[in-house]
């Protein structure tokens, strides 16, 4: 049986050394040394001690926000992009202590109008292409099909894609045009956590930050720059579930044609409106009807 507390608590040691890593290695990179520095030392501790803010109240550090920048910056510039978005995320169980759920997505993007993601996933898998003209979602096992007309841009196609038809990437923010501005946007507290060798088999740069919506944990790579995981906590969520997203396979700029947004599969479907899930059995209904 799995010991959730014990979980927690391991959880929280883990980041107190992230913590302690931090410090050790500032130490280290004082160019100060001996017993001679040892005043010096005390004295700095003691000041950042007195400048530290009290628990609860919002951080900002620079060196973090430089990171958050360097990273939108590095996806910002591509011209397509493709990984693969492994997603995991709690739901109660029966028993109270959550279970978790998976879904990996093969993700080809190519600005500025063009996406595609393939997902499979605990659930049923799906597919959605964005060609610059049109955009379709389409359930392979159900053999339903929902095409309507593009946005401009990929950005616009998020929102409408949300918004009509309840269609949400947890990978969205590094599709956007600006990832920064939009993780920024009611920003209220970011640091730097420390460096990690553990994910993504690189060394990463760990930054928190948070906003009146979500806590989030991010992992960017030292030298490429690009996301690598991330864990967020919803602040509107009771039970504090844990969402988990690692970002691997990385390839900027790869080679792309336009017959790779588009599916031939999709076109012997079932058409079914472009709609929000909840109204998807009767339009299925209705489908088959026809």
């Amino acid at each position: 049986m799995i010991d959730l507390h014990h979980l927690v608590r391991r959880a929280a040691m883990l980041v107190a050394g992230f913590f302690l890593v931090a410090g050790m290695q500032a130490q280290a990179a004082d160019p100060v040394g001996g017993q001679a520095a040892k005043p010096a030392k005390v004295a700095a501790a003691t000041s950042r001690k007195a400048a530290a803010p009290a628990a609860g109240k919002p951080v900002f550090e620079q060196r973090a926000l430089d990171l958050l920048k360097a990273m939108s910056e590095r996806l910002m510039t591509a011209r397509s992009l493709s990984f693969t978005a492994q997603v995991t995320y709690e739901h109660p169980s029966r028993l109270g202590p959550p279970l978790a759920f998976m879904t990996i997505s093969e993700v080809l993007m190519q600005r500025p109008d063009k996406l595609r993601v393939l997902t499979l996933g605990d659930g049923p898998a799906s597919e959605f292409y964005l060609d610059g003209k049109t955009m379709t979602a389409f359930s392979p096992a159900e053999n339903f099909v929902a095409v309507t007309a593009a946005p401009p841009t990929i950005d616009e196609a998020l929102k409408v894609a949300f918004r009509d038809a309840g269609i949400y990437f947890p990978f969205a923010d590094v599709l956007l045009a600006d990832p920064y501005a939009n993780l920024a946007a009611g920003l209220g507290t970011a640091f730097v956590v420390g460096q990690s060798k553990v994910v993504g088999g690189t060394t990463t740069q760990v930054v928190a930050f948070a906003n009146n919506e979500v806590f989030m944990q991010l992992w960017i790579g030292a030298e490429d720059k690009l996301p690598r995981m991330l864990r967020a906590v919803y602040r509107r969520d009771p039970l504090r579930q844990r969402h988990q997203m690692e970002l691997s396979n990385w390839k900027v700029d790869p080679v792309v044609a336009a017959s790779d947004f588009t599916t031939a599969k999709a076109a012997s479907a079932v058409a079914i409106p472009f709609a929000h899930p909840a109204a998807k059995p009767a339009a299925a209904a209705a489908a088959r009807s026809q």
